[in-house]
């Protein structure tokens, strides 16, 4: 009860108190002669003082205050009164209260009686109850003791509080737990705790709360419950845990190594009770390895008796079964997850003993070889594990890719074929091992020229008439190739004189033209060895050709008629009167000259080997002029021997003849440098006549248009001369006096073109060719050719590139252009100044044009189901079988093994599926998109399998492919190749006709011009441009 209500009671009962002292309850008469029962009044409860004023008392009445009916009601009165008074009065000896008054209903009773006993003055004060008493707990604390199975409803126990005030309305007690209140229980008004919820001894074995009781004025008091939940066996038992990982290492048994989360332990579910629980496996997953685990029954370790292979299983699962001891329907479940954990128990694989791997020998450096596979049955498999392989060409890393070393090179023709060991280990320390054997077989790239042998000593032919149907045999030529296949198969064919000369497969040079020794006495023919790989390699040298004679020309004199005047007076015996010059334009014995008369002379005599005419009369039998008229003949040495006649004229004069000619010298020998200039001076010739008022002109009877003489006498060039061309000229000059009747006179000029060192020529002004830039280190471009004037020289120049630069450079020996980069030149035109210098040092330069495209897409591939080496065998069969089904030219590019997008292959693995990549060509050599050619093989498909199988056999499937995206990855370089092939052949025979018509040692390399989109047309105007 809170001290503010204590306080206000109190007021309240102080002013009743003090009301009750001023005035009495009640007024009566009392009546002892016949008793009387008076209701006196009512009064609240802890009054204080004068309850009733009796009256009309008798002398002789002897009041005595009485209990009535309830003793209880007069220990609150006493009564004052003196006797023999008429009034007295009936007062509180103490409050009044209505709470001790409860057996009588709160009514106090009493009694006034008379002398005579038996008449009773009864009276009745209502005592008022007042709310002075709070409910008090019979007990301050409550237990109970119940199941967990109680029943929800249930009364657990009963709490009891009286209120000691009277009233009902004062006693009536309410009842309340206060909080903090349980959920499960509730208090009802009669003070009966009840179950609300079901309770669980798990979760709470017992539950103390407040109780308290309250009046209608709010006085209350408070008891403490306790209740103890008692355990009931209804649960099962349970394991910590629903899921347990173990493991242990393979090849073990015994217990698990390790246990998580914990070790494995069931209990009874019921705590209070916990009953014993005994385990067992009920099942193993999977259900073949049940055998090799125990579990112990009474602690729950789980033991392997049959070591496990992690290798033949790396998880097992374990179902575990807890039961209670006392009920074996009381069971709970677990699973445990078992990790065989690995040993190093197994060596590392290959998936292979043996590899073989194809690898071009142009390889670039880092280039990928093989991928080899290993594999352990270990756990974490080779992740760990290492290669050893001893090699100074290939490396391997730690993924087991086998590439080029990144500074080595391959040549197929030092070291064809590589048989490497490779070792696995699969730990560094204590690790297995295993090893394969690697077998890389080098494939031949057309890397290397052909090569000439040493030619024969002699090559020389005779003169004469010669034919397709009957040549003449010139000699033995032979060149070797390194490469081997197609690329070391070699053909020699002539590039120069190819309407004189040419070659018969077994390399036997043939004559198939008439040859006149006389016109041209030797031929530098120029020759190439051509081998039959994709990208064609040459070499071109010259071979001269001798023409050896046949005496088919007779001596010629020149003049044809000698004259000679001579004074008989100043003649002697032995002078020489002329001299007689024939020629045979024959060689060797055939242009030896013997000379002599038709007929033998008395006057003079011709000498056989000089020709020289002397005098061997005195004359003086001459007494007149005398005409000697003789026939002189000039026989060869030939069989059978040829002559030519002359007219000798002598005259023997008395007297002197005043007009006449005649040069200081029968004939003149001069030399001049080849390639001086035009009018450049040869020498000069002098004649003289009798007379000095006679003049001498000069005239040239033979190579007048590569000769001039003047008025002087003087021999110049008309042009530069060409040893290689013609070496000795052979002139008659005639000497014309100005006589009214001309005198004349001729004498013989040889002269003889002299050898100068003269610079290399380029075939062509400008070189041009287009490269996309994806093409591949080395990929072949255009080869600038140059020839050297200077007979035999040709095949000793070197080429060079006057400014260095990343995108292309320049075989030194053949002038091959080829790609070092040109990913980064895409879509420019770029000028390059080619240099060919001889062994003298004497160069020239030429202009290379190089256009770099970016990549398109222009290849098409098609797939067989064949294995890639019996495909590539067949390359030209299929070329045939396709073209015929197309309808277009067909170039394959490459074969491979390996699936992707790389349209070149550099390994070329055996396996049952070969792409193909190929180009199509139409009959102008321009490349067909790959989606025309595509659309053609889905559509001619029935009929391309029909060909081909022709070539590989019945079953072929042939599936048409995607072409690459990325153009990136396409083997562009290699259709340019083809191009170059087209153009070589156009090239070739637009070089052999200018050669014959312009110059006759002048040579054409049959490479050209490797143009993506020249045609033959455009190639001849290029060519006659620059000649």
């Amino acid at each position: 009860m809170e001290k503010m209500d204590l306080v206000y009671i109190l007021f309240i009962l102080v002013c009743l108190h003090i009301d009750s002292v001023q005035s009495p309850i009640g007024t009566s008469e009392i009546n002892c002669a016949t008793g009387t029962n008076t209701e006196v009044g009512s009064i609240q409860e802890g009054y204080e003082g004068d309850v009733e004023i009796i009256t009309n008392i008798g002398p002789v009445d002897h009041l005595v205050l009485e209990s009535y009916l309830f003793p209880i009601g007069v220990s609150f009165l006493e009564l004052v009164y003196s006797d023999g008074g008429s009034t007295a009065t009936v007062r509180t000896i103490r409050p009044l209260d209505a709470d001790v008054l409860q057996e009588s209903g709160g009514i106090l009773y009493y009694s006034l009686t008379c002398p005579n006993p038996s008449l009773k003055n009864i009276r009745r004060v209502q005592v008022q109850d007042v709310n002075d008493n709070p409910p008090i707990f019979q007990s301050k604390s409550y237990s109970a003791t119940v199941s967990e199975a109680l029943a929800v409803g249930s009364d657990v126990l009963r709490v009891t509080a009286k209120d000691a005030d009277v009233s009902t309305e004062n006693n009536r007690i309410t009842y309340s737990i206060l909080p903090p209140a349980p959920d499960e229980f509730e208090v009802r008004s009669d003070g009966n705790i009840r179950l609300k919820q079901r309770l669980n001894f798990n979760n709470d074995q017992e539950y103390t709360f407040i109780v308290e009781a309250k009046d209608v004025g709010g006085l209350n008091d408070t008891t403490t419950v306790t209740i103890t939940v008692e355990d009931f066996d209804n649960l099962n038992p349970y394991f910590d845990h629903s899921l347990y990982k173990a493991s242990i290492e393979e090849n073990q048994v015994g217990q698990f190594s390790d246990v998580t989360p914990e070790a494995i332990k069931a209990q009874d579910g019921d705590m209070g009770i916990n009953e014993t629980v005994v385990y067992s496996i009920t099942a193993v997953f999977p259900n073949e390895y049940q055998s090799n685990f125990v579990i112990d029954a009474n602690s729950g370790v789980i033991s392997v008796t049959t070591a496990l292979d992690r290798e033949e299983i790396d998880q097992i699962t374990v179902y575990i079964q807890a039961t209670q001891q006392d009920d074996a329907s009381k069971t709970a479940n677990a699973v445990v997850s078992v990790t065989i954990e690995d040993v190093n128990d197994n060596p590392p694989k290959f998936d292979q003993d043996e590899y073989t791997v194809s690898i071009l020998e142009n390889s670039l450096q880092d280039q990928l070889v093989l991928q080899t596979r290993v594999t352990d049955l270990d756990l974490g498999g080779f992740s760990k594990g290492q290669f050893i392989m001893d090699s100074d060409t290939f490396i391997i890393n730690s993924q087991g890719l086998i590439s080029l070393r990144s500074n080595a090179t391959l040549d197929r023709e030092t070291v064809d074929n590589y048989n490497i060991q490779v070792i696995a280990v699969d730990q560094p320390v204590d690790g297995l091992s295993s090893t394969a054997q690697v077998n890389i077989t080098v494939l031949d790239v057309n890397d290397n020229n052909p090569q000439f042998l040493p030619f024969p000593e002699t090559t020389e032919i005779q003169e004469g008439v010669y034919t397709p149907s009957s040549p003449g045999e010139v000699c033995e030529i032979f060149a070797t190739d390194a490469d081997i296949g197609d690329n070391g198969r070699v053909t020699i064919t002539t590039s120069s004189h190819s309407e004189i000369f040419r070659f018969r497969e077994d390399g036997t040079l043939l004559a198939i033209n008439e040859l006149d020794r006389e016109i041209q006495d030797m031929y530098d023919v120029v020759i190439v060895a051509m081998d039959h790989g994709m990208l064609q390699g040459n070499n071109i040298t010259t071979v001269r050709v001798n023409i050896t004679d046949v005496n088919d020309n007779a001596p010629v004199f020149s003049p044809d008629t000698y004259s000679k005047s001579i004074l008989v007076k100043d003649a002697k015996v032995g002078d020489v009167l002329l001299t007689l010059s024939a020629t045979d334009k024959d060689a060797g014995s055939n242009a030896l000259i013997s000379y002599r008369f038709s007929e033998v002379s008395s006057m003079v005599a011709l000498d056989a080997e000089t020709g020289n005419i002397t005098l061997t009369s005195d004359l003086s039998e001459v007494t007149e002029d005398t005409l000697l008229n003789l026939t002189a003949i000039a026989t060869d040495h030939g069989t059978p021997p040829e002559s030519d006649e002359a007219e000798v004229l002598i005259y023997f004069r008395i007297a002197p003849n005043t007009e006449s000619v005649a040069f200081e010298s029968s004939s003149y020998k001069f030399r001049i440098k080849e390639n001086e200039p035009e009018a450049s001076i040869v020498g000069k010739v002098k004649a003289f006549t009798g007379n000095p008022l006679v003049t001498v002109s000069y005239n040239i009877k033979s190579h007048e248009d590569v000769f001039s003489v003047d008025g002087e006498g003087t021999i110049k060039a008309l042009r530069p001369l060409d040893k290689e061309e013609v070496e000795w000229y052979i002139l008659t000059v005639e000497a014309i006096d100005s006589s009214t009747l001309p005198n004349t006179a001729e004498t013989t000029v040889s002269i003889q073109v002299e050898n100068v060192n003269e610079a290399p020529v380029f075939e062509l002004k400008t070189y041009k060719a287009e490269i996309f830039n994806i093409s591949p280190y080395k990929s072949p471009i255009v080869k600038v050719q140059a020839w050297d004037p200077d007979v035999g020289e040709s095949s000793e120049l070197q080429y060079s590139l006057l400014n260095s630069t990343t995108l292309l450079d320049v075989e030194t020996n053949t002038g091959q252009i080829y790609v070092l980069d040109a990913s980064s030149f895409g879509g420019n035109l770029f000028t390059f100044h080619a240099k060919a210098t001889d062994k003298h040092g004497l160069s020239t330069t030429t202009t290379v044009q190089i256009e770099v495209k970016e990549s398109a897409q222009r290849e098409s591939i098609i797939s067989l189901n064949q294995p890639v080496y019996i495909v590539e065998k067949k390359i030209p069969e299929m070329e045939v079988s396709m073209e015929k089904v197309l309808g277009w030219a067909v170039k394959i590019l490459s074969v491979r093994a390996e699936d992707g997008n790389e349209m070149r292959s550099i390994l070329k693995e055996s396996t049952d599926k070969t792409y193909v990549s190929f180009i199509a060509m139409d009959s102008s050599g321009a490349v067909i998109k790959a989606t025309e050619v595509k659309e053609k093989l889905n559509t001619e498909h029935k009929a391309l399998t029909f060909e081909l199988e022709k070539v590989f056999g019945p079953g072929l499937e042939i599936k048409v492919e995607d072409s690459p995206e990325d153009p990136s990855q396409a083997f562009i370089i290699a259709l340019i190749a083809v191009i170059v092939v087209l153009a070589v052949i156009s090239v070739t025979s637009v070089s052999t006709n200018i050669y014959l018509k312009k110059k006759t040692k002048r040579r054409h390399s049959i490479d050209n011009l490797a143009n993506f989109n020249n045609n033959p047309e455009s190639i001849e105007d290029e060519i006659s441009d620059a000649l």
